[in-house]
């Protein structure tokens, strides 16, 4: 009896807010390449827990309870998943389906679809670089959760998008991208901290932007750069141009969001979340 009602208090715990307060219901959307919010025990401090591996993001909702805001992968498995605290005690959430539909983009340079081995060695150095900018947790809290639009435009590509390139499939798409006009400036939809500012061979002109606890912005294809490594910046803040740098068929922003190193979909933080 001892063991049923403890089971039972622990799922209680891990059910998703969606009637708690404004940050589960903006945020619980448990699919691949979403987020999952999941309640934690009350204790006095926040709790420390882990998602395969990476530290979570935990913040106290309007007051009342803490909570842990996991990213889920593109390539998770619908079905239960374990968070786990410090103290080894686990709690699940559930993950549920999302299809996410096929785009075809032709490039005419084919070194951007099928690159030489002189650029994979770039490409490498440059992805090991990003991957170590995604790895960033620090300890300072978001100053907040509902994004603003980084620019004001259309979106034309949407998260997850199975991309063939000249045919070839490469990786989903990882980001938003906002179809504006090339200068456009580029604002930061929440406080953060320049952790990385690079020119890479996809990405073309980039700005890495750490916005506490393992949430992290990257903006992509810019035209001009306008912030240094170490900078903080305020909500709002300009950080660079529109461009159409890297592998581009033309000018437009894309956006990652990334939650415990695992890249997921940038409308959920804007309230524009596609079931």
């Amino acid at each position: 009896m001892t063991k049923l009602i403890t089971l039972c208090l622990l799922a209680c715990l891990a059910l998703p807010a969606s009637a708690e307060g404004f940050i589960s219901r903006l945020l619980h959307k448990p699919v691949p390449g979403g987020v999952a919010v999941i309640a934690l025990p009350e204790q006095a401090t926040a709790p420390r827990t882990h998602y395969q591996e990476a530290p979570l993001l935990v913040i106290r909702e309007e007051g009342e309870r803490w909570i842990a805001i996991a990213g889920i992968a593109l390539t998770a498995e619908p079905g239960t998943h374990r968070i786990t605290l410090d103290d080894g005690q686990q709690l699940p959430f559930t993950v549920t389906s999302k299809t996410y539909i096929a785009q075809h983009i032709t490039l005419k340079n084919q070194q951007q679809v099928t690159p030489d081995a002189a650029r994979q060695k770039r490409i490498q150095r440059e992805l090991a670089e990003q991957i170590e900018a995604y790895q960033t947790f620090s300890p300072r809290q978001p100053s907040n959760l509902l994004f603003d639009k980084p620019v004001n435009g259309r979106l034309s590509s949407a998260f997850g998008l199975r991309r063939f390139f000249n045919g070839q499939e490469r990786n989903p798409h990882s980001g938003l991208d906002f179809a504006v006009p090339l200068g456009t400036p580029i604002k930061a939809p929440a406080a953060g901290r320049v952790i990385l500012v690079g020119n890479y061979f996809f990405n073309g002109r980039t700005v890495f932007v750490d916005h506490g606890q393992g949430l992290i912005s990257m903006f992509c294809h810019l035209s001009a750069v306008d912030v240094t490594v170490g900078e903080e910046l305020a909500r709002g803040a300009v950080l660079g141009k529109v461009g159409a740098t890297g592998r581009a068929t033309g000018p437009h922003l894309h956006w990652n969001v990334s939650l415990n190193n695992t890249r997921v979909d940038p409308a959920i933080f804007i309230g524009a979340f596609m079931p």
